[in-house]
């Protein structure tokens, strides 16, 4: 017998830009309804792309914010699971200077036993110079203390500064470039710690089909002597109503420590309900 003790998101939107979260409620018994749960939890770690999450540009003067809290308990002929997530967004713009502060939680436990625990963080400046460069200072973190696989971060963190420059800056079309040098401090299961100089490089496209729905490309390379990581998220957004979009997205994670080459990048296919506080 399985039974969903409960799946609740709790938002608090503030005032300015694209504030949401998504939220997942499906309550059903048999096959489809628990590949939907799996699917569920995957897209609960896609973290939502918005209009103005590159740079500055776009924003409104303002702050906004969400808070999405996931839990779930499961029993099936005499074993038991949990897990639970909670993720958090903030931000604010004042005209010229912006910043974001990000965190994704996750844990869960299989008959008594911690089956994942894991933390995924990150800290976001931009100033805008001009038109068309800003700079930028960021934070990014992710921990992971129960990986058994040879190779992967237990620890993964990076801290970095930079120029940023929008190639182009249109209603329908907007295309920025960043990079700059940073510093990497890194826990690998099976391996040595490494702290080491690094560098990171990061692309986001933005392109309007229509008033009502637009695709994003986001990709973004860390490199350090050690290692060199990649991460690319293609995503189609569709607006349904003022408040609510829905999005689809297949993002790609590279790490030379674990892939031999990029055929054996993980995939991720995610889709999910969007809906906007403002």
């Amino acid at each position: 017998m399985k039974t969903n003790v409960f799946i609740i998101a709790a938002i608090s939107g503030f005032v300015a830009t694209g504030a949401f979260a998504a939220s997942d409620v499906f309550a059903n018994d048999g096959a489809a309804a628990d590949a939907v749960t799996d699917l569920e939890e995957q897209i609960a770690d896609d973290a939502d792309r918005g209009v103005a999450a590159f740079g500055t540009e776009g924003r409104e003067v303002g702050t906004y914010g969400s808070l999405a809290f996931r839990a779930s308990s499961t029993s099936n002929d005499g074993d038991t699971s949990a897990d639970m997530g909670v993720g958090l967004r903030y931000g604010a713009f004042d005209g010229v200077n912006g910043f974001d502060l990000t965190a994704n939680f996750k844990y869960g436990v299989v008959n008594g036993v911690v089956t994942e625990n894991q933390l995924l963080a990150g800290a976001d400046y931009r100033r805008n110079l001009n038109d068309t460069l800003f700079v930028y200072a960021k934070a990014d973190a992710a921990f992971d203390r129960l990986t058994t696989t040879v190779g992967e971060y237990t620890q993964d963190v990076f801290l970095g500064a930079g120029l940023g420059y929008r190639i182009i800056n249109t209603n329908d079309v907007q295309w920025s470039l960043q990079a700059g040098p940073g510093y990497r401090l890194a826990e690998v299961y099976g391996g040595a710690d490494v702290s080491e100089a690094a560098a990171s490089v990061s692309s986001n496209l933005f392109y309007s089909l229509s008033d009502t729905a637009y695709v994003t490309n986001d990709t973004d390379v860390i490199y350090s002597e050690f290692a060199t990581t990649a991460t690319n998220e293609l995503a189609l957004s569709v607006l349904l109503s003022d408040k609510l979009s829905l999005r689809t997205s297949y993002s790609t994670s590279f790490n030379n420590q674990t892939d031999s080459s990029f055929a054996d990048a993980e995939n991720t296919f995610g889709a999910s309900v969007v809906y906007n506080f403002n």
